[in-house]
């Protein structure tokens, strides 16, 4: 409801000035309906007026009684004027009498008027204040339930967020279940791998061992076939050595030609065999390799160089053929030789193959 707008002072002021100058005009209104309305006074008496003429002839006594006529009429019209003035005046009094009254009963009207314009103007102003008051109500009443309103989306928002959380964490628990499970699923499959791998590994184990055994035997075999050789090429150099010393000059040369030739196979095979010995074989190492390596040595059989003067192929087998020829170290065999019969290994090429070293 729209709140009463407060009068301004020149609005204050004026129906008070209004009130005043009707009620100055109703009081010249009366006193002039008083006036009009007032009753016609008697007419007056006459005055007496006596002349008194003095005779010469008249007597003293004359004189005097007449003096005293006259004097009984003056007071009698003094009387007489006295009494109207006071009439007049008693008239005047209640002229002003009625006006005052009427000026009171204007007065008492315009204080009622101004009674009635204060109570209807304190109505207005109760019944402005209740409106107020009824409008401050619905206004609390609607803020009131713009506030219950603001609650219950608050509380709604907080139950939804909750059961949000509330299904977030049910499904992460569903989540860390799933993973738990497959992690034991995982466990259980990485064990049976594991215990796969590790059979498998025991498997592998055991054929190794077995294959290092039959290796070991073969390695046993081969080096006493090696060993036996090594003996029978001594056994034949040292034959040749009594031949020729036991035999004629043209028998020996012949014999040592045809030693010589001998002696240096059995040289090769004992260089081959000697770095198969110290050798271990390449995992690269394929069949139809050949590597050519060139070597140095001194008369007492000792190894000082060893090179590679063409290549198979494969790194790792030419340098493993490098290391076994060179943990050979020093061939005591070869001491003793003829200058001429050592010549051609003091700088020589062998051929190795991964079956002349790993067998």
């Amino acid at each position: 409801m729209q709140q009463l707008r407060e009068p301004s002072a020149s609005e204050s002021y004026f129906w008070p000035s209004v009130w005043a100058i009707v009620l100055h005009v109703l009081v010249f209104g009366m006193l002039f309906v008083s006036f009009a309305f007032t009753p016609e006074l008697p007419p007056a008496k006459p005055i007496v007026q006596a002349t008194l003429y003095q005779l010469k002839s008249k007597s003293q006594a004359t004189t005097q009684t007449n003096q005293k006529i006259a004097g009984e009429a003056k007071k009698s019209a003094a009387r007489q004027t006295e009494v109207e003035q006071m009439e007049q005046k008693k008239v005047e009094q209640e002229a002003v009498k009625a006006a005052e009254q009427k000026k009171e009963e204007a007065a008492q009207k315009a204080e009622e008027a101004k009674k009635a314009d204060e109570s209807k103007k304190a109505e207005e102003a109760k019944k402005a204040d209740e409106a107020k008051k009824a409008d401050d109500a619905k206004k609390a009443a609607e803020a009131k339930k713009a506030e219950e309103k603001q609650l219950a989306d608050i509380a709604k928002k907080k139950a939804e967020e909750e059961a949000k959380k509330a299904a977030e964490e049910e499904a992460k628990k569903a989540a860390a279940e799933e993973a738990k499970k497959k992690i034991v699923e995982d466990a259980k499959k990485k064990a049976a791998e594991d215990a796969k791998k590790k059979a498998e590994a025991e498997e592998a184990k055991k054929k190794i061992a077995e294959d290092a055994k039959k290796k070991a035997a073969a390695d046993a075999a081969k080096k006493k076939s090696q060993e036996a050789a090594r003996k029978s090429a001594e056994d034949k150099k040292a034959q040749a050595l009594a031949d020729l010393l036991s035999d004629t000059p043209q028998r020996q040369q012949a014999l040592a030609d045809e030693q010589g030739d001998e002696v240096a196979g059995s040289f090769d095979d004992l260089i081959r065999a000697r770095a198969a010995e110290g050798w271990a074989r390449p995992p690269s190492a394929r069949k139809g390799m050949t590597v050519v390596l060139q070597i140095g040595m001194l008369p007492d059989g000792t190894v000082t160089s060893v090179g590679v003067a063409r290549s198979s192929g494969d790194g790792p087998f030419d340098a493993s053929a490098v290391a076994a020829v060179k943990n050979i170290g020093r061939l005591t065999e070869m001491q003793g030789m003829k200058p001429s019969d050592f010549a051609p290994y003091r700088s020589f090429k062998m051929t190795f193959t991964p079956e002349d070293l790993a067998l």
